[in-house]
């Protein structure tokens, strides 16, 4: 059995952890499928998005690690690419939190650019309830996503956040009815895939690199080449003449 499944629709890849019976649990040769699956995905010139996604009834439920007193830096940072190689892909992605997503599962929704989550999904970091110190980056990424209080109130205080609750605190961008999510997922990751691939990946850089600049004119400073770039590629002379066939078809 494929522990990841993968499918492409209009420009929208869709990876699926597909470990049901263990709720998607992260393991060795999960991981090293993710890996093979990203790889095929990035080096496909006709995917401009990705979304990721658990076999219900579950996102991911955290890392399968056996025992982990027994763990060491390197079986960790070997689970750990599981969710990184997907945070560190060019490409816009997307998480569509169908079910749990505890622990390591919560790192993997956390490191993707945009969440959607279902209503009655769980979001759960549970790292203190274990007895173990959060991993993976963990707390950088819910701090920067929702803030210092919301990361202390689920990290520290054990705070289990539903798809509302989620919204509501800024950490998912909507909260959908689970059977409207992989609809809603594909439409809006097709948002990204209908532009320019290369466009896409460099508009998210740039998102991205925002994060280190402090003030305006630096922010001006730094889009300025890759927006310079973009009016010298065919796409956009392509686009401004199909606009304007459409405003002069109107105005006549």
């Amino acid at each position: 059995m494929s522990l990841v499944l993968t499918d492409i629709r209009d420009g929208v890849a869709t990876l699926t952890l597909n470990n049901p019976e263990e709720r998607n649990t992260l393991t060795a040769p999960m991981v090293d499928e993710i890996i093979s699956a990203m790889d095929d995905i990035e080096n496909d010139t006709n995917v401009g998005a990705l979304v990721v996604t658990g076999a219900p009834p579950s996102f991911c439920a955290g890392a399968n690690l056996g025992n982990l007193s027994e763990a060491t830096g390197d079986s960790l940072g070997k689970i750990y690419e599981g969710f990184l190689r997907i945070a560190r892909s060019p490409l816009p992605t997307l998480a569509a939190v169908n079910g749990a997503a505890v622990g390591a599962g919560m790192n993997l929704a956390l490191g993707c650019d945009v969440r959607i989550v279902a209503d009655e999904a769980k979001i759960d970091t549970r790292f203190l309830q274990l007895g173990i110190h959060p991993g993976g980056g963990h707390t950088w990424m819910f701090r920067r996503i929702a803030g210092p209080q919301a990361a202390m109130a689920a990290v520290v205080f054990g705070q289990v956040l539903d798809g509302k609750e989620a919204e509501r605190i800024g950490l998912a961008y909507k909260s959908v009815p689970r059977d409207e999510l992989a609809a809603v997922a594909q439409e809006f990751a097709a948002g990204a895939a209908s532009a320019p691939r290369e466009l896409a990946i460099r508009t998210k850089a740039t998102v991205l690199a925002m994060a280190d600049i402090d003030n305006h004119p630096d922010a001006v400073a730094r889009e300025l080449e890759p927006q310079l770039w973009s009016t010298q590629q065919p796409w956009f002379a392509e686009r401004m003449a199909a606009l304007k066939a459409k405003i002069s078809s109107k105005n006549k």
